[in-house]
């Protein structure tokens, strides 16, 4: 048995609650004992190692509710080149920046398998606590199938022996892929129910399957205790048949509208904003990178509309939790979002509960992950400055000077 008190610093909880001034954290093993004032923690008899927050903050391990590891910055040359192992290869870095930047649990939507996740459970790679959805369920012709008018298919996530293709139309077909991609290990059903910005054939605001074929998702997902089923969904159409057939969590919600918002509010789905995804691509097309004309085209059609509804759910009680969709822009600069979240009238508090509290509770971890609290996993980070007063400074990651995951460090620059 080991004691760790991290100490002399400011303590945000994740809860929403003020500040705890002079705080600290009594860490046994890998569990959190104790959260307060230093003066009123409890000690034990035993050694504890001390660690000195050197006046900075301490907060909750952080969540990103939606990334996708399998790529670093979308590249549709590259990944046609690509063979599939060398993806997971590759995908040891991003891992790695992702853990640096105090991202210590993550919801991956498309394209990591189930030895991805194992190799981080078991200590062969750095990386988050990892929940996968493994493919990504499309209908003929819709967001997730990369088929080009020529005739050739770019395969941006392809099936391979680990992941199935996520391809599939009428109850029968989806009711088959739901039970082929939980048998590869799935954690969560990702699906498509509207187009998108970086599909070739489609567009944001296209309904795609049926109220039917989602509700056989949501049926066939939870058969297996209680699996949720997360919705690609950007036009308000595709948004309500989502949350109308019981779908967990509203991934972009570009277009989400009055109704969308009531109905999410009946239902308590989760939204979860990736603002960052649009403003991603025009950065990269600025860059002179390769974004397709469609990507581009479309992020320019949605990122006004995208910011204006995305605040408008917020004010209206909508559960919001941070996601990113990062990997079409680089893994580590996750904590960008946190700005444009407070952008669309978030607080800085409001944002750093979004990434915490709430996006544990979109993931079903909030018993074990999210908050500073006794019984807790010890996933703690220390920031250098303060993000109540400058939520921005949390992008750039060498101002996370500690990274604690499961009562380890994997980051320390104090």
């Amino acid at each position: 048995m080991s004691y760790s008190l991290i100490h002399n610093g400011t303590v945000i909880d994740g809860n929403g609650r003020s500040p705890i001034q002079n705080g600290a954290v009594l860490i046994r093993d890998n569990k959190i004992e104790q959260v307060g004032r230093k003066n009123e923690i409890r000690l034990p008899n035993s050694d504890v190692q001390m660690i000195n927050a050197q006046g900075g903050h301490i907060l909750p391990g952080l969540i990103d509710t939606h990334i996708h590891f399998i790529f670093d910055g979308i590249n549709f040359n590259e990944a046609m080149n690509t063979p599939f192992s060398l993806n997971y290869y590759k995908a040891i870095e991003p891992m790695r920046r992702t853990l640096d930047a105090g991202i210590i649990s993550v919801r991956d939507a498309g394209g990591a398998d189930l030895g991805m996740k194992q190799a981080v459970e078991q200590g062969l790679i750095a990386g988050p606590r990892m929940q996968i959805s493994i493919s990504v369920l499309t209908i003929t012709g819709g967001h997730g199938d990369s088929w080009l008018p020529s005739g050739l298919d770019f395969g941006l996530i392809p099936p391979t022996p680990g992941r199935p293709s996520g391809l599939c139309d009428g109850v029968a077909e989806v009711r088959k892929k739901v039970r082929e991609v939980l048998r590869a290990g799935a954690d969560i059903i990702k699906v498509c129910s509207t187009g998108g910005v970086l599909s070739p054939t489609d567009h944001p605001e296209f309904t795609q399957f049926t109220p039917e074929e989602l509700e056989v998702m949501v049926q066939e997902a939870a058969y297996r205790r209680g699996v949720k089923v997360m919705a690609h969904a950007q036009g308000a159409e595709g948004i309500k048949n989502a949350v109308r057939a019981g779908i967990h969590s509203i991934e972009h919600g570009i277009y989400v509208d009055d109704e969308a918002i009531e109905l999410m509010l009946e239902r308590g789905t989760f939204l979860v904003p990736t603002l960052l995804a649009p403003l991603a691509v025009l950065e990269a097309a600025e860059a002179g990178g390769t974004m397709p004309e469609w990507g581009i085209r479309k992020s320019r059609e949605v990122i006004e509309i995208h910011s204006e509804n995305i605040g408008k759910a917020f004010k209206a009680g909508v559960k919001v939790a941070m996601g990113t969709d990062a990997g079409v822009m680089k893994h580590g600069t996750n904590l960008r979002e946190l700005g444009l979240m407070c952008n669309v009238g978030m607080s800085p508090m409001d944002s750093l509960v979004a990434t915490t509290k709430t996006a544990a509770q979109c993931l079903g971890w909030d018993d074990k992950v999210g908050t500073l609290e006794s019984g807790k996993l010890a996933d703690v980070i220390i920031t250098q400055t303060d993000p109540l007063a400058d939520i921005r400074s949390l992008e750039d990651v060498d101002n996370i000077r500690l990274v604690m995951k499961d009562g380890r460090i994997h980051k320390n620059i104090l």
